[in-house]
């Protein structure tokens, strides 16, 4: 058995798999985790420390696949750090790159009212009015479970009392009765994965398959949701879509049919990541 900290997230890596580009940084949080300490504070502090014994148990979850932000029952997400549980999806850095098109968007006049649909744990709703102190922002989602988890990071994040949250479900009429629209800001991540993509199971075996698959195109959602945004986003407003990278085309098309102007904006590792719309006059 490892005497160190350091040697034991050696070895945690090398049973994680050296071919998996988050193994190693997987291993470290587990062992945060364990020891109660931040990462930066593992790594600076703690190395040489004797591994605590609830490592052991924690990395077994992670080698049955389990996702370490279930394990440890958080993620971080804009600086934010999140609860996150098996009823939302994980928050993914991926995502972050809608609120910075969003305050690209905004930097001349920040937007009063955000909404956020199919919110899950809160993340892009609260990472907005994280960046706009005035705004109010509202949160929808058909899980009566994930809107628990996003109230209770917005109370975390003393950002409640500028937030409301509506069980609804866009493929239900009347949906939008009581979101007292319009948004000058609309985000949305909604589920964009093909029915029958191949997904790694710490994905496909965990997180919500509702957040997750959109029919056998994955477009889906964005079909149902976008015809409707028109009525609910301000005129001089804007809209930021999560896209799968492969989806650019597609989306934007629907937006257009729609009556939106588009512009496909890409994430750091220079796919396609988010569509912007705006009423197009």
């Amino acid at each position: 058995m490892a005497d160190t900290v350091a040697a034991a997230i050696r070895a945690a890596t090398l049973a994680i798999g050296e071919s998996d580009p988050i193994a190693r940084l997987d291993a470290e949080l587990l062992m945060a985790g364990a020891l109660g300490v931040s990462r930066s504070d593992l790594l600076l502090r703690h190395m040489r420390d004797a591994p605590p014994p609830s490592f052991s148990n924690l990395l077994q979850r992670r080698l049955a696949d389990e996702p370490v932000a279930y394990i440890l029952g958080s993620a971080e997400f804009y600086g934010l750090k999140l609860d996150v549980t098996p009823d939302v999806l994980i928050p993914r850095g991926d995502t972050e790159v809608l609120i910075d098109r969003a305050r690209d968007a905004f930097a001349d006049k920040a937007p009063q009212r955000v909404l956020d649909c199919g919110t899950g744990s809160g993340a892009l709703l609260l990472a907005a009015l994280a960046q706009w102190p005035e705004a109010q922002g509202t949160g929808i989602d058909r899980s009566a479970a994930a809107l628990e988890v996003a109230a209770r990071n917005a109370q975390s994040l003393d950002i409640a009392k500028r937030t409301t949250w509506h069980v609804a479900d866009w493929d239900a009429p009347g949906w939008d009765d009581a979101l007292d629209a319009p948004f000058d800001l609309i985000l949305a991540n909604p589920p964009y994965v093909e029915d029958d993509a191949p997904l790694a199971a710490l994905v496909r075996d965990h997180e919500p398959a509702g957040a997750l698959f959109a029919g056998p195109e994955g477009l889906d959602a964005y079909r149902a949701l976008i015809p409707q945004l028109p009525a609910l986003l301000a005129p001089d407003g804007r809209g930021f879509l999560e896209i799968g990278s492969r989806q650019a085309d597609a989306v934007s098309a629907i937006c257009a049919a729609g009556g939106f102007a588009t512009q496909v904006h890409r994430d750091l590792a220079m796919r396609h990541r988010v569509v912007e719309i705006w009423v197009n006059c």
